[in-house]
Parts: C-alpha cells; sequence; structure tokens
C-alpha cells in the first residue's frame, strides 16, 4: 500500500464531502458519510464470505448479490442470515445489500423510508449473535435520517443520502498493488474531520505522530513469538490509538492474536470506534469496547456481586484522556480498588491523576502505559502531589516526554507524555524535553518521522543528552520534593552572546560620522540646484 495512493484517494473524497455537505458542520456530517463507508464494507465483506466458505453458489455471469438474492430467500433466508451471523456477528438481507442499495438509486427506486428500513432490519439481524449482538446493535444510530440540513421535504432528504451514499460508492478503494485500503482512507478522514473540527477534534482523535510515540513505547520489548497481546485504551475516541499499538508489534506478534479493550462516554465516538476498527479488519471476536463512564464505571470487570475486585490487566495501556476534566471525586471512592492504595483523589477541577490511576491499576506486571496529560500534572501540589509522590516511591514512573505545544486539536497547552512500569529494576525517572523539535504548521504543529524517531530511540537508550535528556535519580526527585518540572532536570536555557559595549559604540560614532558625511552631500547638491534648506 503506498500511503500517497491513500492520500490522493481521501483528498479527492474529502474535496467533494466538503461540496457535498452544504451548511452542515464537518463534525456532524462525518456521521453520514463514514458510516456509509462502513455499511460499504460490511456489505462487501459479507460478499467475500459467501463467496470464500462456499455458501451460495455463484454461475458464470451471475454476480455475487444476484445470486446470494436468489438463493436466500423465503423460508431460507432465516437460516442464511443465522449462518452468516454466527460467523461475522452480523448479517445483511440480500435487499438491503450495497449493491442492491445502489441499483435501487440507479433506477430512482430508493423511497425516503428505504434508509430507516436498512438500519432497522441491520439492528434486528445484529440480534441473531449474542456475543456480537453489543459491538454492533445501534452503530448506525448517528445517521439522523430527518436532519432538515439534508433537506426541507422527505424526498429532498433522501435525495442527499443517495448523493452521499453514490459519493462512497464511486470511489475505488484500492491500492496501487490491488490491496483494499478503505480502512486506511477511513481514517485518514477521520483525522480530517478532527482538524476542521476544532475543539471537538480533540474529542475523538489523537494526531497520528503523537499516537506513534505511544504505541512504539509500549510495544518496545513485545517477544516475536507472543501468541496474544492485549491493549487497553480507557478513553478510546475513534479507536485510532489502539490500531496503532497493533502496527507497531513484531510481525509474528501482529500476525498473532491482538485482543482491543476500549472504553469512551460519549456515545458517538463509541460508534466511531467500533466501526474503526472493524474496518482495519478486527472480529467482534477480538474487541471489547463499552460506552461508559471510565471513572465511574470501572472496566473492564470491576467488582463482582460480593464486592472483591478481580482487574483485568493488560500487556499495554495507552490514553489521551480528557485533560483536567472535572469528575466526582466523593469520598467514598476512596474505598475503590483503583484508588484506595494512595490515601487521596485527584481534585474534582481535575480527573488527570484519577485517569492515572484508573489506567495503571489494569497495566500488568510486565507491561507498559504510556499518557499524555498536561504539564500540571509534573508540579500540581496537596492532593495530587501527594499522589505522585506514592507513585515515586512505588516505582512505578518510569519516564516523562515533555512534547511541543499546540499538536493537539483544540488546545495549544503543553503536553507531556507520561510512562508506567510495574517492573522497573532501577528507582531512576528518565526525562526527555522534546518541545522545541517540530514542524511549524498553519493550525497545528506537527512532529516528522525522524523527530518521533529521535524521541522514542532516547527513551530506549536512557542516557543524557545536553538540553534534550537526562537520567534522574530518585534521591535527585525526592531533594526536588517530588516536584517532576522538566526544566528541573534538562537544562535547555541557551546563553545569549555576549555584547562588546565598546565595539558597539565604536561602531555607532562610525555610522554617525557616515550619516554626518552624507547629510553634507545631500545639502552641497541642493545648494547646486538652488535650493535654500
Amino acid at each position: 500500500m503506498a500511503n500517497n495512493n491513500v492520500q490522493t484517494i481521501a483528498s479527492k473524497l474529502w474535496a467533494m464531502a466538503n461540496e457535498l455537505r452544504g451548511n452542515m458542520d464537518a463534525g456532524e456530517f462525518k456521521n453520514y458519510i463514514l458510516a456509509f463507508m462502513f455499511y460499504r464494507y460490511l456489505s462487501e465483506h459479507q460478499e467475500k464470505y459467501l463467496v470464500e466458505r462456499n455458501v451460495i453458489d455463484v454461475v458464470p455471469g451471475q454476480s455475487v448479490n444476484e445470486a446470494y438474492k436468489e438463493q436466500a430467500q423465503g423460508e431460507e433466508l432465516s437460516d442464511y442470515l443465522e449462518d452468516i451471523s454466527a460467523s461475522l456477528g452480523y448479517a445483511i438481507s440480500p435487499e438491503d445489500t450495497w449493491e442492491s442499495l445502489i441499483q435501487k438509486i440507479d433506477d430512482a427506486q430508493v423511497i425516503p423510508s428505504d434508509y430507516q428500513t436498512i438500519f432497522d432490519n441491520f439492528n434486528k439481524n445484529a440480534e441473531l449473535n449474542s456475543e456480537a449482538v453489543k459491538d454492533f446493535r445501534g452503530v448506525f444510530n448517528d445517521i439522523n435520517l430527518g436532519d432538515s440540513r439534508l433537506g426541507n421535504s422527505t424526498t429532498a432528504r433522501a435525495k442527499s443520502l443517495n448523493n452521499i451514499v453514490k459519493l462512497v460508492a464511486d470511489i475505488e478503494y484500492k491500492g496501487e498493488n490491488g490491496e483494499d485500503i478503505l480502512g486506511e482512507i477511513y481514517e485518514y478522514l477521520i483525522g480530517q474531520f478532527a482538524a476542521s473540527a476544532g475543539k471537538k477534534g480533540g474529542e475523538f482523535y489523537t494526531p497520528h505522530q503523537v499516537s506513534k510515540i505511544l504505541a512504539k513505547i509500549v510495544t518496545d520489548g513485545v517477544e516475536e513469538t507472543k501468541e496474544t497481546f492485549t491493549v487497553y485504551d480507557p478513553t478510546m475516541g475513534s479507536g485510532s490509538l489502539l490500531l496503532t499499538v497493533r502496527n507497531e508489534l513484531p510481525r509474528s506478534a501482529k500476525d498473532s492474536v491482538v485482543k482491543f479493550y476500549g472504553q469512551e462516554l460519549n456515545t458517538t465516538t463509541y460508534n466511531l470506534a467500533r466501526m474503526n476498527l472493524m474496518m482495519h479488519d478486527v472480529s467482534f471476536n477480538n474487541m471489547s469496547l463499552s460506552n461508559a463512564d471510565t471513572l465511574e464505571s470501572d472496566w473492564p470487570d470491576g467488582p463482582d456481586d460480593k464486592g472483591v475486585d478481580h482487574p483485568r490487566t493488560f500487556d499495554a495501556v495507552v490514553a489521551n484522556p480528557p485533560y483536567s476534566a472535572k469528575w466526582d471525586n466523593r469520598d467514598t471512592k476512596l474505598k475503590d480498588a483503583r484508588f484506595r492504595p494512595y490515601g487521596k483523589l485527584a481534585p474534582a477541577s481535575k480527573a488527570d491523576y484519577a485517569f492515572i490511576l484508573h489506567s495503571l491499576y489494569h497495566l500488568n506486571d510486565t507491561g507498559t502505559m504510556a499518557i499524555v496529560l498536561p504539564h500540571g500534572v509534573l508540579f500540581r501540589g496537596v492532593a495530587e502531589g501527594k499522589i505522585r509522590q506514592i507513585l515515586i516511591e512505588k516505582n512505578y514512573l518510569d519516564a516523562i516526554i515533555g512534547l511541543p505545544v499546540n499538536l493537539f486539536y483544540g488546545t495549544g497547552i503543553p503536553t507531556a507524555v507520561l510512562i508506567f512500569k510495574k517492573n522497573k529494576k532501577t528507582k531512576d525517572i528518565f526525562f526527555i524535553d522534546a518541545s522545541k523539535e517540530f514542524e511549524k504548521g498553519k493550525n497545528q504543529n506537527n512532529l516528522t518521522d525522524l523527530q518521533v524517531n529521535k524521541i522514542v530511540e532516547t527513551y530506549k537508550n536512557r542516557k543524557d543528552i545536553e538540553k534534550y535528556a537526562y537520567l534522574a535519580s530518585f534521591e535527585e526527585v525526592k531533594e526536588n520534593d517530588f516536584n517532576l518540572n522538566i526544566p528541573r532536570y534538562v537544562d535547555t536555557f541557551e546563553e545569549e552572546e555576549s555584547i562588546d559595549i565598546l565595539e558597539v559604540m565604536k561602531q555607532l560614532e562610525k555610522d554617525n560620522q557616515e550619516i554626518e558625511a552624507l547629510e553634507k552631500e545631500i545639502k552641497e547638491q541642493l545648494r547646486i540646484l538652488g535650493v535654500e534648506l
């Protein structure tokens, strides 16, 4: 797959989508175009299954859809749907397939209610597989078929929806070598919609280069032969960070089973994550996603009926939670196994340390956790200071990486990546100040691949680099009252060139003389011309 090809196709699709959306906000329009891309994927994925598993017989000159319509009808239809659902987790009836929808649009046979019928049927069929129902139920609920911005009448709205479907249908989602790149294009569009959504974009998307830093670090040292790798994101957004972790695994580990776990509070974003993972060939069997409040509902598993906690732990935990979010820190939370060992709760106005403790609670003894948070977590005092001290004394904090400003959508505040391990062999903490190395963009700053790799390699080597990295001992951190503000450890101060006052005065005198001579020359020329001053 050539990345250029992905970008070319995605850019074309993005430009056409922008023209099509009219006065609809980009963040809302994404619910339509991304959902229909997903529906196309599901339908074509089902066709592939029907052929490869010999579920239907396709005669020469016949399309898969034609064969499916012909054979899956009457009393036998339910058997076909149950068979498909048992394997894929979902099932699409012959009359609701992507090809059937396109044919109806081409023949001008689509009536406004058809779209509602398609999604109602999908939700009904999603109930056929009890193990997969959570992954598919309501995944298309964010398509508002009655939005007046699609048109002032049902017929006009149906026409608008038809145009979106045709836009998605007219693109060939193939790479230069014929491979399917629909998932990559989908991911690219999520990033474009995030950029257009401003502050709201940061709610569902972590810039890819930042995701790569986290992913490369949490997969460092993963054994080639690892049979199953588990990764968890407690604030998963669109799921892109989870997918990036998979991409950074060694090939043999990547080709084995990767199990994805995630939780997301926003329902629309949760639906986006479900679609994103499945469009990147993640089976419903290998993902467990939840739509709930991470801090209020410990997950996965949590306490049993008797209140005994049985936490599930993971090989990698990654997170880019909402910065300094409000949360309910009532005293009863001190009974929660996630927070109890620290004796303090994150303040109600800043949930940063609540996310840290939740994420760390679900990290296994040999895994790595990486979380992005604002710089305040490094030095704020009172309860946060106490929690920070305990984390350091427990020897969980491995490294801190200061990132450049303005990398994230919707906020320009400086952020840092905090890396945690439960199996550290030494009590030192490694500091990297990468805040000054970035590529300036029009709206957002960016990190190049070279800059990303420099950060990661520096982290791996764990060696001092002047004005960039520093390995601090536990004693040094303790002497600083457990304050982790990066400038305390990495001196990036650039001494200004000393100014030679005598030399400056000499130059000023020379300049004055030149000015005086020039003025005399001008006066002489004006006198010759008969001009008196």
